[in-house]
C-alpha cells in the first residue's frame, strides 16, 4: 500500500516529538516533511533539538531537514496531511491558509476547536463527528481536525462509558505534569518542590471542551452536551501524566459494579477497525488501593504502537448517588499527539485523507 506523505508542523517541541515518534515505520503515513521556527530552519532534526520523549530519534527523521514553518514550504513538500503542534497563535495564521490550499490538517492547537464546522474529535467517543468535515469541504478543498485539551480529553474517555448510566454533574481536580506547560513552560525554580494552583484558561477548556465533544450532530451542527462540569487545575512536579480526580454526580444510584463494567468494557470504532494507534482497551481499571500513578501507568495501551493511548482508572468509591475516582491520562500521547494521529487513522480508512 503506497503510503501517504505528511508533515510534522513544530516538529522541535514534546508534542511535535510524540508525533515524530508515532509516525516511525507507520503503516498509512510517510513522514516527508518537519517544520519549525526559524531558529531550527535548515538544520537536520536531529541536531535541532533536545529529544526529550524518550528511545531514539527515528532514524528516517534524524537527517531531514527542517524547514520554517510556512505555506510555500508545505506545499513544496507535496505532503497531503499536516499534523499541527504550533502554538494557538502561529495556528491561527496558517491552518486555515493550509486548509484552503487543499491540506488536511489535524491539530493540538486550541485555535479552531470551537468552530461550528470543525471537530474536536476522539475517536472512541464521536467518531460520527467527523460529518463536520464534509461540510468543510463544501467550502474548502481541505479540511481541519482538532483535538482536545490533553486533560480534557482523559475526563472525557471516563465519562463517555459512562453516559447510559445518567450523569447530572461533574467535578473535577487536575494535578498536570510539567511537560503540559512545553519544554520551557515552566521554570524550575517555580515547580521544584511544589505545586501550582493555576494554569491560565485550562479550566474553561475543560468545561467547555467536553459540551462539544459529547455533544450529538443534528444536520452538520453540534447540540451541545449541557453536562454541568467544575474543573479545578493544579500544576505539580511530575514529567508526564496528569492525574484527575473525578466526582460524578448521577441522576438514581449506581453500584460500583456497574461503573467498573462499563469503563472496562468501553470500545469503539479504532478498536473494531484495529486502527494502528488504537488501544486494544482505551480504558484500564485497576484495582490497586494506590492505583493509577504517573509512574507506572502512563504509558499504559497494548499494543505497542499504543503506549500511552489508554486512560488508566482506579480507586472507584461509591457515596450516595455520586462515584469518585482518579484517572490518569498521558497528556502528550492520548492528550495530544496520539489522538490526533488515530483521528487521521480513521479518517484514512473512511476514505477522507488519500
Amino acid at each position: 500500500m503506497k503510503r501517504i506523505k505528511v508533515a510534522v508542523m513544530g516538529c522541535t517541541g514534546l508534542v511535535g516529538q510524540q508525533f515524530v515518534k508515532l509516525l516511525d515505520e507507520h503503516p498509512y503515513f510517510e513522514l516527508a516533511a518537519l517544520t519549525s521556527s526559524s531558529r531550527s530552519a535548515g538544520k537536520g532534526y536531529g541536531r535541532a533539538l533536545n529529544w526529550a520523549v524518550g528511545g531514539e530519534i527515528p532514524e528516517a527523521a534524524r537527517e531531514m531537514e527542517v524547514s520554517e514553518t510556512a505555506v510555500d514550504a508545505l506545499l513544496k513538500s507535496q505532503v497531503k496531511v499536516v499534523f499541527s503542534a504550533v502554538p494557538a497563535f502561529l495556528a491561527e495564521k496558517i491552518e486555515h491558509l493550509l486548509r484552503a490550499q487543499g491540506l488536511f490538517i489535524f491539530s493540538n492547537a486550541s485555535t479552531h476547536r470551537m468552530d461550528e464546522d470543525v471537530p474536536i474529535l476522539i475517536p472512541e467517543i464521536n467518531p460520527g463527528h467527523f460529518a463536520l468535515v464534509r461540510k468543510q469541504m463544501s467550502r474548502h478543498k481541505g479540511f481541519i481536525v482538532t483535538n482536545s485539551n490533553c486533560s480534557t480529553s482523559g475526563l472525557a474517555m471516563v465519562l463517555a462509558p459512562l453516559e447510559p448510566l445518567g450523569m447530572k454533574s461533574v467535578t473535577v481536580t487536575t494535578f498536570q505534569s510539567i511537560s503540559g506547560a512545553g519544554r520551557r513552560g515552566l521554570a524550575a525554580m517555580d515547580i521544584a518542590a511544589n505545586a501550582i494552583p493555576f494554569i491560565k484558561n485550562e479550566e474553561e477548556k475543560m468545561e467547555g471542551e467536553l459540551q462539544k465533544i459529547l455533544g450529538q450532530l443534528d444536520r452538520h451542527k453540534i447540540v451541545s452536551r449541557n453536562l454541568p462540569v467544575n474543573a479545578s487545575c493544579c500544576r505539580i512536579p511530575v514529567r508526564e501524566g496528569h492525574l484527575l480526580s473525578i466526582v460524578v454526580d448521577f441522576l438514581k444510584e449506581v453500584d460500583v459494579g456497574d461503573v467498573e463494567k462499563a469503563l472496562s468494557n468501553f470500545s469503539s470504532v479504532p478498536q473494531a477497525l484495529k486502527l494502528p494507534t488504537a488501544p486494544e482497551r482505551p480504558v484500564i481499571v485497576r484495582q490497586e488501593e494506590d492505583r493509577p500513578q504517573p509512574v507506572l501507568d502512563v504509558h499504559a495501551g497494548q499494543p505497542e504502537r499504543a503506549r500511552g493511548m489508554a486512560v488508566t482508572v482506579g480507586r472507584i468509591r461509591k457515596k450516595a448517588r455520586s462515584i469518585n475516582l482518579f484517572a490518569l491520562v498521558h497528556n502528550t500521547v492520548r492528550g495530544a499527539a496520539g489522538t490526533c494521529l488515530l483521528s487521521a487513522e480513521l479518517a484514512f480508512q473512511k476514505g477522507l485523507v488519500h
